[in-house]
C-alpha cells in the first residue's frame, strides 16, 4: 500500500519528522503510559486505557478509552470471556513487533505486502499454584514464527528483522528484567 508520503498505511514524511523532532529534543522521547484495571468476578478483570504522558505533554486525543477483557479457560476456573494475561501478553509482542517491521520497513522503502506472526509459550503451572520454588511462575520460554511477502530480498528481511528484535519494546521487556514496585494503596 503506497500513497504519494505513505508506504504501508505509515505518513513516512512524519515518520521521519518525528525521528528529527526527538534528535533534536530528546525530552521528546520520554512516555509514560497508563491503565487502569478492575476485579469484575472470577477470572475476570476489565482495564482500561486512554491518557498518556508523551511528547513532552499530556495526550486526551483518545475521547473514549480502549477497554481490554482478560479471563481464563475453563481448565483454569475461567469462562473463556476473553484471552488471559498470558495470552494478552502474547499479543502485545506480536503488536509490537508487527508495528516495528511495518513502520521500519516503511522507512527503509520497503513495500509490505503481507505480515503474520505466530507464537507459542510455555507455562508451568507449578510456579503459579506456588508449588515450587525452582519454577518460574510465567513463560519459561516463547517461540515467534514470521511470515512475510515484501518486495524486498530475503536478506533485506532478515536483516529488518534483526533491527526490529533490537529496538522492540515489548521485546525488550520480556527478555531484560524491568523494576516493577507494587504497593497496596490506603
Amino acid at each position: 500500500m503506497r500513497t504519494e508520503n505513505s508506504l504501508n498505511g505509515v505518513n513516512v514524511e512524519q515518520l521521519v519528522q518525528t525521528v528529527e523532532a526527538i534528535k533534536a529534543n530528546p525530552g521528546l522521547a520520554r512516555f509514560t503510559f497508563r491503565a487502569t484495571s478492575e476485579w469484575v468476578g472470577g477470572g475476570r478483570s476489565r482495564t482500561t486505557v486512554q491518557g498518556f504522558y508523551g511528547a513532552g505533554q499530556e495526550d486526551t486525543s483518545r475521547t473514549r478509552p480502549f477497554v481490554l477483557e482478560g479471563d481464563e479457560p475453563p481448565v483454569l476456573l475461567g469462562t473463556n470471556a476473553a484471552p488471559n494475561a498470558v495470552e494478552a501478553v502474547l499479543h502485545a509482542l506480536a503488536s509490537c513487533l508487527a508495528v516495528g517491521f511495518v513502520y521500519n520497513a516503511a522507512a527503509r522503502g520497503i513495500r509490505v505486502d503481507s505480515l503474520e506472526f505466530t507464537l507459542d509459550g510455555d507455562v508451568d503451572l507449578h510456579g503459579f499454584l506456588g508449588l515450587s520454588d525452582r519454577v518460574r511462575p510465567g513463560y519459561q520460554g516463547i517461540r515467534v514464527a514470521y511470515r512475510v511477502k515484501a518486495d524486498a530480498p530475503r536478506e533485506e528481511i532478515v536483516a529488518l528483522c534483526d533491527h526490529v528484535q533490537k529496538t522492540s519494546p515489548v521485546l525488550d521487556i520480556l527478555r531484560n528484567a524491568v523494576p516493577v514496585t507494587v504497593k497496596l494503596e490506603p
